[in-house]
């Protein structure tokens, strides 16, 4: 009895620093890394030319926001003769393509994919049409601050980067009552790519928003996987860091409820394990050194979580009738679950209060990544793709 109470315990205490190390302890190390690895900062002066970019547009049914896109897209803070728009529409059904012709006199470029294949399937077959050094992905519910392109693009200017990522903002839209946990979430997931990119670089790029050069860009990836993600990788594999760029900010909206917000999760964190699948090699700390010690940290470590939380949840129940910190730390785990359920049964209609927001938030990016690690062993990754629809933000992303 005495073992299996020592077994537990063990279980419990590895379980919570495991827990502290992965959301804590990382970011902490990374920033004492950082605090003397700093790289010199500092304005650069404009090119005498600036290089030729092309931004490449994912849309599938975008007809109610590809018009306000575009036009976003052209008041861009950036030479528009050095600037090629590509919508990539992938077997849109609605008016989307008509939409986007309408804008050809402003030399906005359509490439309509015959049949739906998913979204890297689309960009894989728009890399022949795409004339830029640097490519930059975004999406079409996405607004970028105006000045956005120019602060890539000059982080590009080192030779040592590959892929310079933006930063996420995200705001509540028009007419939603969207979840406010996610907000919290996002301001966390950009301070910790600050931190790696002072410490080396970020292991994975925003989805949102982010630009990396032609050579690396065209190189065609499977379909079932993400580009984004798998876009620093190829990097590293390739010799070079990619980076997140605060300057170059994006706005974008959070999704309009939980339960889209979780659809999305399960989608993305399985094609995000199938990448790394893919990729598995880069995890080899003896060929990349600190950055497989970060991927691991911060993907690896992140998606095991919940199944560790899990183990130590288990643990304190059998703790609980002999020890009476571990009933307080069974209990106040039930209120935790109570919480995030009242928030996940909250009408949509009505603004999700914070105290059962960010639980129910927590509690389902944990509950994506289980299932998404379940997917990947039935090999059930799928390259189909289901843009996430957000109503446009209310905030304006502004002009640095």
């Amino acid at each position: 009895m005495i073992g299996h109470h020592a077994i537990g315990v063990a279980i419990v205490l590895a379980g919570l620093v495991f827990l502290f190390y992965t959301y804590a302890g990382y970011p902490l190390i990374l920033w004492v890394l950082g605090f003397f690895r700093q790289r010199p900062g500092g304005e650069q002066a404009d090119p005498p030319e600036w290089p030729l970019v092309s931004l490449s547009v994912p849309a599938y049914n975008e007809e109610e926001q590809i018009e306000g896109l575009i036009r976003s897209l052209l008041a861009l803070d950036y030479p528009q003769d050095r600037l090629q728009i590509l919508i990539l529409s992938d077997a849109s059904t609605d008016r989307t393509d008509d939409i986007v012709r309408s804008f050809a006199g402003d030399g906005v470029e359509l490439l309509r994919m015959s049949e739906r294949g998913g979204k890297t399937r689309a960009e894989n077959a728009a890399a022949a049409r795409l004339r830029g050094e640097i490519i930059v992905n975004t999406d079409a519910s996405i607004r970028l601050a105006s000045g956005a392109l120019r602060h890539l693009v000059a982080a590009l200017r080192d030779p040592e980067v590959g892929v310079a990522s933006g930063r996420d903002v995200s705001v509540g839209a028009t007419g939603s009552h969207s979840n406010v946990g996610e907000s919290g979430y996002v301001g966390y997931e950009m301070a910790v790519r600050d931190l790696e990119t002072r410490v080396w670089g970020i292991v994975g790029a925003s989805g949102s928003l982010y630009a990396i050069r032609r050579e690396l860009h065209s190189i065609p990836i499977p379909e079932s996987l993400s580009r984004d993600f798998a876009s620093a990788l190829v990097a590293r594999e390739r010799g070079y860091r990619a980076v997140s760029v605060p300057e170059a900010v994006c706005v974008v909206p959070r999704t309009g409820s939980l339960k889209s917000e979780f659809r999305r999760k399960v989608r993305t964190i399985t094609r995000g394990m199938d990448t790394l699948t893919f990729h598995s090699s880069i995890l080899n700390p003896l060929r990349y050194g600190l950055f497989s010690w970060m991927l691991i940290s911060h993907k690896l470590c992140r998606w095991a979580l919940p199944w560790v939380a899990l183990l130590v949840f288990l643990a304190l129940g059998l703790l609980s009738p002999h020890h009476s910190w571990a009933m307080a730390l069974f209990v106040g785990g039930l209120v935790l679950l109570a919480l995030a359920l009242a928030g996940w049964a909250f009408p949509e209609r009505f603004p999700v209060p914070r105290i059962l927001a960010v639980p129910a938030f927590l509690v389902a990016g944990n509950l994506a990544a289980m299932i998404a690690l379940i997917h990947l062993l039935r090999g059930d990754a799928s390259c189909s793709w289901e843009p996430t629809r957000r109503k446009i933000a209310e905030e304006s992303p502004g002009s640095s």
